[in-house]
């Protein structure tokens, strides 16, 4: 999925309209080794979302709601009905107010430089806005979108949820690209009219002049043994517990990921984006219709508020220490984490790939360990 937007990239730098305002989609390399296993490239100089705002919020909104308040608040009538649920989620948004605009006022101190990061974090933001609705791309909470510290540019990660499989979860993710109140405030007072809309417009005219390229990259994908059109009840269940979807992939269990992986899920699949890239609406008709769903108060209050970060820390825990590769992953990751402490880098910037490494060292250690005993 990486490479698929590694060239969609490419095609929105060879137009002439989108070249001109810069509007591109930052990517990262990825390597396959196995279905299993991989090599990911270190996203240098980024922050995860979440990591900026959660302190943000506390020192310049003090009197605020906690963010875990917050989410106790909406997740406690999570299965209440819509009435009571956008109910509390007004009252939260009144005593939760947004802070993504300090981002730039502190790390861009410089106006020239605070004008152009903010710049290019609404244009990267309405590329990938418009390319992650077309994909069906979910499962967009704050810590996978990161934030390059240098140009102000957004980051997708854990691109594992797509072409609609977030409509599937237990709580459906029913908007078309993640464009809350944090996320819009960041884009300055015009919010999303100005530069956001027009970029949205121009990216998506750019995607469907180029339709037919985009269906051929596409295309490429259904003879992809390593990746899955659809998501079996486990990782749909894991992928709302805490987990990202990129380790909620299911792992030493092929025949549960064929079982799931049929043929009609890709044909599926690419008929929902080819529909996208229809011009049966306009393309300002269209953005409209997007940016209306995206930030609809009565949609935003229906999301997945994630769980509280306490519990979400025990399950982690207990998921971790229930067998003797859980204790090996928390006793590679301690070293690691003390080791980026020491050489200056961020353990969030680097947990990705981390977390990748730590499980292929558990596994390795696993094995070599079950192997000694048994004598092989």
């Amino acid at each position: 999925m990486e490479q698929v937007f590694e060239q969609v990239s490419d095609l929105l730098q060879r137009n002439k309209s989108t070249r001109q305002r810069n509007l591109s989609i930052k990517t990262y390399r990825v390597l396959p080794l196995t279905n299993e296993t991989g090599v990911l490239e270190f996203v240098a100089n980024t922050i995860p979302l979440h990591e900026f705002l959660i302190p943000a919020h506390e020192k310049y909104h003090p009197k605020d709601l906690k963010a875990n308040a917050c989410r106790k608040a909406i997740s406690d009538v999570q299965t209440q009905s819509f009435d009571t649920r956008l109910k509390t989620y007004r009252q939260v948004a009144e005593r939760f107010h947004p802070s993504m605009r300090y981002f730039f006022t502190e790390r861009f101190p410089n106006p020239d430089e605070w004008f152009l990061s903010r710049l290019a974090y609404t244009r990267s933001t309405a590329a990938i806005s418009m390319l992650g609705h077309v994909l069906g791309l979910g499962d967009r909470h704050g810590h996978n979108i990161l934030l390059d510290q240098r140009t102000g540019e957004v980051v997708h990660i854990d691109l594992g949820v797509a072409f609609e499989m977030g409509r599937v979860l237990a709580v459906p993710e029913i908007i078309p690209f993640r464009c809350t109140r944090d996320i819009v405030d960041g884009m300055g007072i015009t919010k999303t009219e100005g530069v956001f809309r027009r970029c949205c417009e121009f990216t998506l005219e750019t995607l469907r002049k180029e339709s037919s390229t985009i269906m051929a990259i596409l295309e490429v994908l259904r003879y992809d043994p390593l990746y899955s059109w659809s998501i079996n009840p486990i990782r749909m269940a894991k992928i709302q517990e805490g987990q990202s979807a990129a380790l909620a992939a299911d792992v030493g269990n092929p025949n549960e990921k064929k079982s799931v992986n049929e043929p009609g899920e890709a044909d599926r699949a690419l008929t929902v984006v080819n529909k996208k890239l229809s011009k049966t609406l306009s393309v300002t008709a269209t953005v409209n219709d997007l940016i209306n769903q995206a930030t609809d108060e009565k949609n935003l209050a229906m999301l997945f508020s994630g769980m509280p970060f306490p519990i979400r820390r025990l399950v982690c825990i207990y998921l971790l220490y229930h067998d003797r590769l859980g204790r090996i992953c928390i006793t590679v990751k301690i070293h690691i984490s003390w080791s980026l402490k020491l050489s200056g880098w961020s353990w969030a910037s680097w947990r990705y790939p981390a977390r990748i490494f730590i499980y292929g060292t558990a596994v390795g250690c696993h094995d070599l360990y079950t192997n000694q005993r048994i004598g092989t």
